[in-house]
């Protein structure tokens, strides 16, 4: 208990006393357990997020993974003309959840929180803020990862002109992001006492 303690303290003194320090990437992203142990921080993030946005911990936990492997930094490959010339990325998604820059903006014009999209914490209450508006406005489910997913992918206007469908490989993704849900949920189930109890021990 008390090394979990020290730990904890030492990646929150580092993280106030140099910017940018970077959160390893956890090394057994198949286990929602593992990661939560590897990171207890993250676990006290979610939850946060799950009484905020009602989205499932399992949900926004295997939406990020398929996004980021939880890498804070990811972001599109650079691409190039003729194989020589860069020309810039795909895209500006950008941290563990992948968000672009104009769906950024509206998250922090909605919720006055900007935050960054290379700290987990943010990142995780962009996936249950976004997850959360895709129920309000298209009926989805939170607990329904496959189109979750989907609507989060294409966004929710590609979602509703359904152009996954022209997509059988991200179909094939969102699947993935399915399985993942729902092994992350069994995980949890099992682990979830252990981490609430290594969560208050924090404080003692």
């Amino acid at each position: 208990m008390m090394t979990k303690w020290f730990r904890r303290a030492a990646l929150l003194g580092c993280a106030a006393l140099v910017a940018g320090c970077a959160t390893p990437t956890p090394t057994d992203q198949g286990n929602i357990c593992a990661i939560f142990e590897q990171e207890p921080g993250w676990y006290e993030d979610a939850v946060q997020m799950q009484k905020e946005w009602g989205t499932p911990i399992n949900v926004a936990m295997a939406i990020i993974e398929e996004e980021s492997h939880f890498h804070y930094d990811a972001q599109p490959p650079e691409q190039y003309f003729l194989g020589l010339i860069p020309t810039g990325r795909a895209s500006s998604a950008y941290g563990y959840s992948q968000a672009q820059d104009p769906v950024w903006d509206e998250y922090v014009r909605a919720t006055g929180d900007s935050g960054s999209r290379t700290d987990f914490r943010d990142s995780i209450m962009f996936v249950g803020w976004y997850t959360h508006e895709t129920r309000r406005i298209l009926g989805i489910s939170l607990w329904d990862p496959y189109r979750q997913y989907l609507a989060y992918h294409e966004g929710r206007s590609g979602y509703e002109h359904k152009t996954y469908l022209h997509q059988p490989w991200l179909m094939r993704v969102a699947r993935k992001v399915e399985r993942n849900a729902k092994t992350y949920d069994w995980q949890l189930r099992r682990c979830r006492k252990r981490l609430e109890e290594e969560e208050h021990s924090w404080f003692f």
